[in-house]
């Protein structure tokens, strides 16, 4: 199948970097949100980071340009109606994932296929909620989106070949390296990645080290390219601790239970980057630590 048009559920940080890329690839692409002020805001996103990469010599004036006419504002679902494939990036929540895919099934061509952007949630499950599980897949891209290279995939026990082999050209096509992963809680990335900064804020919770010793440690020490309390406020502390949560009910094991230091920012509103207040406050010219 050659998937000549998306759509792009959702033009937040994941969906406008999926419409970025795809838009750049040479693919027209439709993208949706719940208010035409969200969809602005993330073509505003889009134009920045295509001027960002155009700075740096990474592509063409041309290029930018025919990206951006590629991707077409489609404030109601019915705009999607012409779609090879759809895919989600909502929020990291089943329930709001399960109603988009309702509301998208009876107008979505019969051959589109439907993808999903989650990083944790059951592909299988999702699927079972759609009109087409076998034409149904998690494809789930990293952030930010113009910038990693990894893709994983993963089908639900009902996909179809065919829907695997276009969804795995599709990302070739945008220039992205793919690892298949089986459906099991939060996948490969995530199953490893989250439980690592869920125990570095044990370690914060604990007292064992303070934000800036933790991050300071794990940046020299493990040679990562940012701490681990600074890449869950880049995440989102919400979305960490949906990841959490899915792993933890998922798995069964309390080696997965979310901790409680996580669980009071989130109900406090302090997510992170998005919020201006996580494990740093953002607020001022330089982020100064919360605890």
């Amino acid at each position: 199948m050659d998937i000549r048009k998306i759509g792009v559920i959702g033009a937040g940080q994941m969906g406008n970097g999926i419409a970025h890329v795809a838009a750049l690839a040479g693919i027209d692409v439709a993208l949706h949100d719940l208010s035409e002020d969200r969809i602005k805001s993330g073509l505003a996103t889009i134009n920045g980071n295509l001027s960002r990469q155009l700075s740096k010599n990474l592509i063409s004036e041309e290029e930018r340009q025919k990206a951006l006419l590629r991707i077409e504002p489609a404030p109601q679902v019915d705009g999607l109606r012409d779609c090879d494939l759809i895919i989600e990036a909502a929020t990291e929540n089943e329930q709001v994932k399960v109603k988009i895919f309702q509301s998208v099934c009876p107008i979505a061509k019969p051959e589109a296929i439907l993808a999903t952007n989650t990083s944790s949630i059951s592909i299988t499950r999702l699927a079972s909620t759609t009109d087409r599980p076998e034409r149904f897949i998690g494809i789930h891209f990293m952030n930010p989106v113009p910038v990693m290279q990894l893709v994983e995939l993963i089908r639900g026990i009902a996909t179809e070949d065919e829907t695997f082999e276009a969804s795995r050209a599709l990302c070739a096509k945008l220039g992205k390296t793919v690892a298949v992963a089986e459906d099991f809680p939060a996948f490969i990335v995530n199953r490893i990645l989250l439980p690592m900064i869920n125990e570095a804020i044990y370690t914060l919770y604990e007292g064992v080290g303070s934000v800036e010793a933790i991050d300071t440690a794990m940046r020299l020490g493990a040679n990562h390219p940012m701490g681990p309390l600074q890449l869950a406020d880049f995440i989102g502390l919400d979305t960490c601790l949906s990841v959490m949560q899915v792993l933890y009910e998922g798995l069964a094991d309390s080696k997965y239970r979310p901790c409680p230091l996580l669980v009071k920012y989130v109900e406090a509103g302090w997510l992170g980057r998005k919020s201006q207040r996580g494990f740093y406050d953002y607020r001022g010219e330089r982020p100064i630590p919360t605890r």
